[in-house]
């Protein structure tokens, strides 16, 4: 792989191949920065995985610990613990230690909505609010280590109801306030939650979009779901409220006082849980524990961040999926910074909204997906040149692979070749980046997740579990264990659900197929296993299967997925029909519209084909490769370095499909 020389900002000569070119940091960035070199990555990384339970102990020091530990690590793999016997609470370390004369009337969390609507919160303010919803929850009976369903869109009352479960021992789920009454029901359900936050509506696009509604029709003739309080965020219109159970979020932390002491929580207590999709796309409850959570949502924060005491930092994910837990606001109220948040869409009502942001409130660090960087870029660069974005000093990227072609633009036109781009790779099961560049110490590769963070060892190995060659491609896999790993209850049983811990000895796969490259860098394929990233988001392909099949019409319903240019991939769905019928446009609508009120916008397939008979291998199973190529017919067709990739990709996911899904 050539080498490219470097100008003093950054630049970089160019090679053949986007993909081979390779950016420095600029000198002033490195001067300032945690890490201004790889040799002091390499060092520490090394002491890290050499001493592993030195490292992440003297991290743990960094924070506030009512009893100490007494080991930091007991057991391998899935069956760690971290920290164990220590005592810990994950919103004291947010707000309480934050409280001195020096940061007490600091920003902590600044919020814009669409309509130009604005909030700021100071640490002294946020805490305040936390501890007297504390108390709305206590008040309605919530206790160490219920469930706590939220259903909210990006709205502050999200971010308080958060932590102040965190603050009282109890566990929060956020589901994401796209998902449909019924995917919002079986989580209810699973969780057998007693306490229901939501709000009335959502603001998007100029639309008030009703969330309290779903909430009434997810737990219509559920007995258990006692209480729901309800954030009433357009005070302008008319809401119902069902007096036996529902309560006004407004008059609710108004009747309460603002003392609420922290509760002392052991390291192993789970502080929140979330919904995954297992390698078949069934629906598995993971959680998160207190100590070990929090000390690598600090440190990752930290260090891939680069963050200092004066940043404002925007991570653009919804709360309701683990980037935006980690680094929307548990990881920046940790470091005591000030975290930005937006209820709007990127575009609306001009593409330049999210500029226009950067603009107003100087905006330091922006974290985004792919996703919306390829949309924001077909918007063209005069929207990004009208304004000033010179407050920036560090960008992201997160969710999903991305393209060299949309790292470039990201690096140049939004950050004017002076701003390291962190190409940060994590998962709802990992809680926080596994993989990263550290800014400062890191050549920036487009399109490249780069190294290890200190603490995490990954290799990329074959199906037998033996590390790939420099170059070549294989599964990605976790060795052994990290602080923030998920865990199950053990009613899931979900090691074997999953089977995450058991297909590579004893480490952790994470569904991704990868490139090994010589530099130690790596490049992220996409998943094997059945598990869709659209848009980034992470949908169960047999979940939608299992939905469409269930529709009247349906005799089989086969989903694929498919590379699209904007949203990473698109929605596939094949179906067969019990009338053998042609099907027509209308029914395509209707099962598309089935998908979305059963699951969710974000699991509608981009388009459905009706096939007379499904293609099968001779063992009678369905050729998912042949659908796959079918998916490919006439709309998308990779060339040069994305076609090598793309070959193996497939080939890849062939081989682990055979013996793990078939």
């Amino acid at each position: 792989m050539p080498h490219t020389s470097h100008t003093e900002n950054g630049g970089a000569s160019k090679p053949s191949k986007a993909g081979e070119l390779k950016f420095s940091p600029p000198t002033e960035f490195k001067n300032q920065a945690y890490f201004s070199s790889h040799h002091q990555y390499k060092k520490i990384y090394r002491f890290s995985v050499e001493d592993p339970e030195k490292f992440w102990s003297n991290t743990a020091k960094e924070l506030h610990w009512f009893k100490q530990w007494n080991d930091i690590k007991q057991g391998k793999a899935f069956n760690s613990k971290w920290y164990v016997s220590g005592k810990t609470n994950l919103a004291y370390n947010c707000l309480d230690v934050h409280l001195d004369a020096a940061h007490r009337n600091k920003a902590a969390l600044i919020w814009e909505s669409e309509d130009g609507e604005t909030k700021i919160f100071t640490y002294q303010l946020l805490f305040t609010q936390v501890a007297a919803f504390a108390n709305v929850l206590k008040k309605y009976g919530v206790k160490k280590g219920d469930n706590v369903v939220i259903f909210m869109g990006m709205v502050p009352e999200a971010v308080i109801a958060m932590l102040a479960c965190a603050r009282i021992g109890a566990v929060h789920s956020v589901i994401y306030s796209g998902l449909s009454a019924k995917s919002l029901r079986n989580r209810i359900e699973k969780l057998n939650s007693r306490v229901i936050i939501t709000q009335d509506y959502i603001l998007k696009k100029g639309n008030f979009i009703p969330l309290k509604e779903t909430v009434n029709k997810a737990t219509e003739g559920i007995e258990f779901a006692e209480h729901i309080i309800v954030f009433q965020r357009n005070k302008e219109a008319e809401l119902h409220i069902d007096k036996d159970k529902e309560h006004l979020w407004n008059e609710e932390i108004t009747s309460v006082t603002a003392e609420c002491n922290a509760a002392e929580l052991f390291a192993q207590h789970p502080v929140f849980s979330m919904f995954t999709n297992g390698p078949k796309g069934d629906l598995v409850k993971i959680l998160h524990r207190t100590g070990g959570y929090m000390v690598q949502a600090y440190l990752s924060s930290k260090w891939i961040f680069d963050l200092k005491d004066e940043d404002i930092i925007w991570t653009t994910s919804d709360i309701g999926w683990i980037s935006g837990h980690t680094y929307a606001i548990y990881g920046p109220l940790l470091n005591g910074v000030t975290t930005f948040m937006y209820e709007g869409s990127a575009i609306h009502p001009q593409p330049d909204r999210y500029w226009q942001l950067i603009e107003k409130y100087r905006i330091n660090i922006f974290h985004t997906k792919p996703t919306t960087l390829r949309g924001l870029l077909k918007q063209g660069d005069d929207w990004v040149e009208k304004h000033d974005l010179s407050s920036l000093r560090l960008l992201g990227t997160k969710g999903e692979p991305i393209k060299p072609e949309t790292w470039l633009w990201f690096y140049k036109v939004v950050g004017k070749q002076k701003c390291p781009v962190v190409n940060t790779w994590l998962q709802t099961e990992t809680g926080s980046a596994l993989i990263s560049p550290l800014p400062g110490a890191s050549e920036m590769r487009p399109g490249h997740i780069c190294c290890p963070f200190p603490g995490v060892e990954v290799d990329v190995v074959d199906i037998k579990g033996t590390p790939v060659n420099e170059g070549e491609g294989g599964y990605l896999i976790v060795k052994d264990s990290w602080p923030s790993m998920f865990f199950t209850d053990k009613e899931e049983k979900a090691e074997t659900k999953l089977n995450c811990w058991n297909q590579f000895k004893g480490n952790y796969f994470t569904g991704d197929a990868a490139v090994k490259e010589k530099t130690g860098y790596a490049k992220i394929l996409g998943r094997v296993d059945d598990v869709i990233k659209t848009a980034g988001n992470r949908v169960g392909g047999s979940e939608i299967e299992r939905v469409l099949s269930e529709h009247e019409s349906v005799k089989e319903a086969v989903v694929v997925k498919r590379p699209d240019e904007v949203i990473g991939n698109a929605i596939i769905a094949f179906v067969t029909l019990n009338d053998s019928s042609d099907g027509t446009l209308l029914l395509k609508e209707e099962l598309r519209n089935y998908v979305g009120e059963n699951i969710g916008s974000i699991a509608k397939p981009q388009e459905v084909i009706f096939l007379y008979n499904m293609p099968r291998l001779e063992s009678g199973k369905v050729d998912r490769h042949t659908l796959r190529k079918k998916a490919l017919e006439g709309t998308y067709e990779p060339i040069g370095e994305e076609a090598e990739y793309f070959k193996i990709l497939e080939k890849l996911r062939e081989e682990y499909q055979s013996i793990y899904l078939e």
